[in-house]
């Protein structure tokens, strides 16, 4: 693995991001990608080393976290249908997993991870394909009605809880309605009178949420 840190330490790399100057005083992008050794006055090479070690460390983990999640986007594509259960305004719920932690209280944010369908299928939005969640206000009208109602409950639909994984059937009249979304430029992404099927994943409640 190319350690692209330009810490000082001498050792040798092959990185298209930075060259370290003759000064030490910044880096700056080259036109291509170059191999060199990294010079230093740093008499103890171990700390820089040490410090480029655990960078890269922590970036690998970043990349493993984003795979993880496009790798559970693939396999929430391929879930099976399940049975939804149906309520007055026409909502369709069905647990894959039922959570373990708190419900989502009203007017909160909190972190989900989705993946969005039409009624035949096809996705047209997911943030595992994204590589993180979604921050969403949550029963204020800051998302689709289907939404509010399929993630915090009510009128016959039981709330969900940190950990929960739900499928939800939306119809027009609970999503866009007659009228196209996701507009720009005259093309739109969401047609009118939609039917949208969502999986959600309650993640946890957004951490910058002021303490009651």
């Amino acid at each position: 693995m190319a350690l692209s840190l330009c810490s000082g330490v001498r050792v040798p790399y092959c990185s298209p991001s930075c060259f370290w100057k003759p000064n030490g005083k910044n880096c700056e992008a080259p036109t291509k990608m170059s191999c060199t050794a990294v010079h230093s006055d740093n008499k103890n090479p171990l700390v820089g080393m040490g410090i480029g070690l655990v960078t890269a460390w922590v970036m690998g983990l970043t990349a493993l976290d984003a795979d993880a999640t496009r790798i559970e986007y693939y396999a929430t594509v391929g879930e099976p249908l399940c049975e939804y259960k149906y309520v007055k305004s026409g909502l369709g719920y069905c647990d894959i997993v039922e959570g373990f932690g708190v419900e989502a209280p009203i007017g909160e944010l909190i972190n989900v991870h989705y993946t969005a369908r039409f009624g035949d299928g096809i996705v047209f939005d997911s943030s595992y394909k994204r590589g993180r969640s979604l921050t969403m206000r949550i029963g204020v009208g800051k998302v689709i009605k289907g939404l509010d109602q399929g993630i915090l409950g009510g009128e016959g639909v039981p709330p969900m809880r940190i950990g929960g994984k739900r499928k939800l059937y939306v119809p027009p009249q609970l999503a866009y309605g007659p009228e196209p979304a996701g507009c720009f430029s005259g093309d739109c992404n969401i047609p009118a009178n939609a039917t949208l099927l969502y999986d959600v994943n309650f993640v946890e409640l957004y951490s910058g949420n002021r303490s009651k």
